[in-house]
């Protein structure tokens, strides 16, 4: 969804799972925020045809890691909805990016004092044209894989998508 007057994600139904990722639910996103609840989100790692990774900075209003550079585009599964499905959506929504195929990688699960996860992960080459949504990503550029791990060093990154970095590379 885009244009900020209608763009109200702490409304989105989204799906919770129980402690072996099945699913026990539905609630608000803003719900499952103030309450930790256990969910599900896609990360989908965005590379060039020379290798480089995609790296953003998430916009200063996003409710968890608020303007925390990110590897991955992605985020919470909605209600009713698949894994792959909501990657796609994701990728489009966030990067402009459709119509590439995805590549499976693994699942995970990430705790930390912000969020509580399963997350499955995807990669994706494009080298085509980037539309940022700008109620989720203030800036990006696609960047040499050391280079993005020196970065991390010095600057706040999203700590579930940089377990997942470190698990690829």
């Amino acid at each position: 969804m885009s244009g900020s007057e209608g763009y109200h994600p702490e409304r989105e139904t989204v799906v919770v799972v129980d402690e072996r990722n099945r699913p026990v639910g539905a609630v608000t996103r803003g719900e499952m925020r103030r309450k930790r609840l256990i969910h599900r989100a896609t990360y989908v790692l965005v590379f060039n045809s020379k290798g480089e990774l995609f790296v953003h900075k998430r916009s200063a209003s996003k409710d968890v890691y608020p303007a925390h550079y990110d590897v991955a585009a992605g985020g919470v599964v909605l209600a009713g909805e698949g894994w792959e499905e909501s990657a796609v959506r994701e990728l489009e929504e966030e990067l402009g990016v459709s119509g590439v195929p995805l590549r499976y990688h693994f699942e995970f699960y990430h705790e930390d004092g912000a969020n509580r996860v399963f997350g499955r992960v995807f990669s994706c080459v494009w080298d085509g044209p980037l539309r940022l949504q700008p109620e989720e990503v203030e800036e990006g550029r696609f960047m040499p894989l050391d280079e993005v791990l020196e970065m991390a060093e010095r600057h706040p990154f999203c700590p579930d998508g940089l377990k997942v970095l470190r698990a690829i590379v």
